[in-house]
């Protein structure tokens, strides 16, 4: 019996081993995942404020709320599965899918530039009358959700590439837990971006100068501050389609763009001295951002040609 006992503890202590060597690589995992997947959220957080920001005070959280468990869908409930099964069967899969997203971002980007330039804009905005509220809510929520679903693959597939070599269930748990993570922080800085005026204006009404002087510089100055993320978001969808698609040439054996794009970026890095990681990381985000606009304004054409002789047939 007491033989029997000592092996039984020995088998717990075992499993209780190997349980904890799993969790440890899932957690350098999601520390690993996380942090090359640092410029991905950053873009997205920049992006996503776009989405939200024309709509009244009461409206911005729940707007927030809804995009926040559509991305969580599209991570937990799309991406995750695909990602899985793409690792184990399909690999090569995996380069062509996310280029197909980047070149999606690059339309969206190209499209927002063109609207800036005085073209056409195309669908409705709260600028001009609205014929259906919560239709158009639920448009914006949408558009927003589908741009989401192709920097959450971006984010799932940088996850994914730093957990490869973790067994299946470290992978899926890996990658569930930056899925959550990351959404947590993108939304809640997001709601935090977007509602800082109605902070600054609590603040204003409270006593003290120095209170008061704070919430008033945040009144005046978070409409500049969220011009500027729409600005952010949209560069952001150009230079992140545009890697993707610059890193995704590479992958399938057409190497020159990405060579010329890193090379852009080693030169200024070299010049920068001091603050030459900076001005390279820079570098190669405009490069992106260019093969981005050209890819989507291409992209652009082609479809509203498309759309204007169907409209011609009809």
């Amino acid at each position: 019996m007491a033989s029997g006992l000592v092996a039984l503890l020995d088998d717990v202590a075992v499993i209780a081993r190997a349980a904890a060597a799993s969790l440890d690589d899932v957690g350098l995992g999601v520390a690993k995942a996380g942090s090359k997947a640092a410029g991905v959220v950053i873009d997205d957080a920049a992006v996503t404020p776009g989405y939200v920001t024309d709509f009244t005070p009461e409206r911005e959280l729940p707007i927030i709320w809804k995009i926040a468990k559509g991305s969580l869908f599209n991570k937990l409930v799309i991406l995750l599965p695909i990602a899985l099964l793409l690792s184990a069967f399909l690999p090569w899969a995996i380069t062509p899918i996310l280029m197909i997203g980047g070149a999606y971002l690059a339309f969206e980007g190209a499209e927002k530039v063109i609207e800036k330039l005085g073209g056409a804009h195309h669908g409705e905005t709260l600028e001009e009358p609205v014929q259906d509220v919560a239709a158009f809510e639920q448009g914006r929520v949408s558009g927003a959700i589908r741009t989401d679903l192709i920097l959450s693959a971006e984010i799932m597939a940088i996850a994914l590439a730093e957990v490869a070599d973790n067994s299946l269930v470290a992978r899926a748990v890996a990658l569930a837990l930056v899925g959550v993570i990351i959404t947590a922080g993108v939304y809640g800085a997001v709601a935090l971006i977007v509602k800082m005026d109605d902070i600054g204006l609590h603040l204003a009404k409270k006593q003290g100068h120095g209170t008061q002087a704070f919430g008033r510089m945040l009144v005046n100055g978070m409409p500049k501050v969220l011009t500027v993320l729409a600005s952010v978001g949209t560069l952001a969808m150009l230079w992140v389609g545009g890697g993707i698609i610059l890193h995704g040439l590479e992958e399938l054996g057409v190497p020159a763009p990405a060579h010329l794009a890193h090379g852009f970026q080693h030169w200024l890095a070299v010049l920068g001295g001091p603050v030459g990681g900076v001005l390279g990381w820079l570098g190669y985000a405009v490069a992106s951002a260019v093969v981005g606009l050209v890819l989507g304004a291409v992209i652009a054409v082609v479809v509203h040609l498309i759309a204007k002789a169907r409209g011609a047939a009809h």
